[in-house]
């Protein structure tokens, strides 16, 4: 999917295995950005699902976050995972739970500046 999108990745298209976010900030942009998109996907012989297409919404969720015209937010049950976290006791559930930094980087903001994370709590 990162050679078959490689001319749009980062610019209106984001890719996550077999998962393809296209975001824009007006609808126009975004129609034409979806004609990119779904053209794409017939030059190479992709097909989609309907029934797991989003199209055209204000808000979606994507591996664990929210994306809106306001950004990227992190999903607020997983904020909630990880202030439940319990204290890790052992190297290996230390290794995970350092598993969060790596994936969720508001997790390190949340260490780093306690304050930023307050309104999502």
């Amino acid at each position: 999917m990162n050679m078959t999108f490689g001319p749009y990745l980062r610019k209106f298209i984001i890719v996550f295995f077999d998962d393809i976010l296209i975001y824009t900030k007006s609808f126009s942009k975004h129609l034409d950005h979806l004609k990119i998109a779904l053209q794409t996907l017939r030059d190479h012989n992709f097909f989609l699902k309907l029934s797991k297409c989003s199209l055209a919404t204000q808000q979606v969720e994507y591996l664990g976050h929210i994306v809106s015209k306001r950004g990227v937010e992190p999903v607020p049950a997983k904020v909630e995972v990880v202030h439940q976290w319990p204290t890790p006791r052992f190297v290996r559930a230390l290794r995970g739970f350092l598993g969060l930094f790596d994936f969720y980087p508001f997790v390190r903001n949340c260490f780093v500046s306690p304050r930023m994370c307050e309104n999502w709590r």
